[in-house]
């Protein structure tokens, strides 16, 4: 059995996000593993570095599978790519050692949010909106309070109910590109809706609630998650 690992990029906005549900809901895991059963003439089952939440893209997506079958990765990924909706993409195919696990093995992730102060009928897709102007000075020292370790059971959907809900922060920054001001923010994981809530909660905030709520673990504002159309998972470093 070989253990291939593939690199996706897709369009989420279609997909109940990447998971495998039961039913008849589109996920992205889903119709790979369908499209690649059907290629190879074997059930399939691929292991991501992340489940992506529903209407959330990504850029590069890492998944792992196992197979019995001899086809060439060059013939495997052209049979996939042709198969598959435009809104899924295999862009990279290699054979990895027995022991590399999609998930497990990931040593940083890498998230994007995309921010239009200005409403885009075309960028809608692939962007949340916000109407106030925005203040990357202060975004930035909001930023900045989120690297480190911390318990971020707060600002997730999780609510404290995973095992370890402790995340290592490398960085996280504001910038802006063009028409559009983006978060860039690298992590060794993240839990469930993490980074949408994150975004929420810094542009309501001040400078130093973030850092108080961390600390205390009690938010005294109600959040709403950002609109998921704005996040892509970009990078994922092994």
């Amino acid at each position: 059995m070989r253990n291939i690992r593939m690199t996706i990029e897709y369009d989420g906005t279609d997909y109940a996000g990447w998971q495998k549900q039961p039913g008849r809901v589109s996920t992205v895991q889903g119709v790979l593993e369908e499209t690649l059963g059907r290629i190879v003439q074997e059930r399939v089952s691929m292991t991501a570095s992340g489940r992506t939440d529903k209407g959330v893209h990504a850029k590069g997506q890492v998944a792992n599978f196992r197979t019995s079958s001899n086809l060439s990765l060059y013939r495997l990924s052209y049979a996939m790519n042709s198969l598959l909706p435009p809104a899924v993409r295999v862009m990279d195919m290699e054979a990895v050692p027995d022991d590399f696990h999609a998930r497990y093995s990931a040593l940083v992730r890498e998230y994007r949010y995309f921010l239009l102060e200005k409403p885009s009928a075309i960028n809608r897709r692939y962007a949340g909106y916000i109407s106030k102007p925005l203040n990357l000075d202060q975004l930035n020292l909001c930023a900045g309070e989120l690297v480190g370790k911390h318990d971020f059971s707060v600002y997730s959907r999780n609510n404290g109910a995973a095992d370890n809900t402790f995340c290592t922060v490398y960085s996280a920054e504001w910038q802006r590109h063009g028409d559009m001001v983006v978060f860039r923010i690298s992590a060794s994981r993240f839990l469930r809706t993490m980074v949408r809530y994150l975004v929420s909660a810094q542009l309501e905030a001040s400078t130093g609630e973030l850092e108080d709520v961390l600390r205390t673990g009690k938010r005294v504002k109600k959040l709403a998650p950002a609109d998921p159309a704005g996040l892509f998972l970009w990078r994922v470093v092994y």
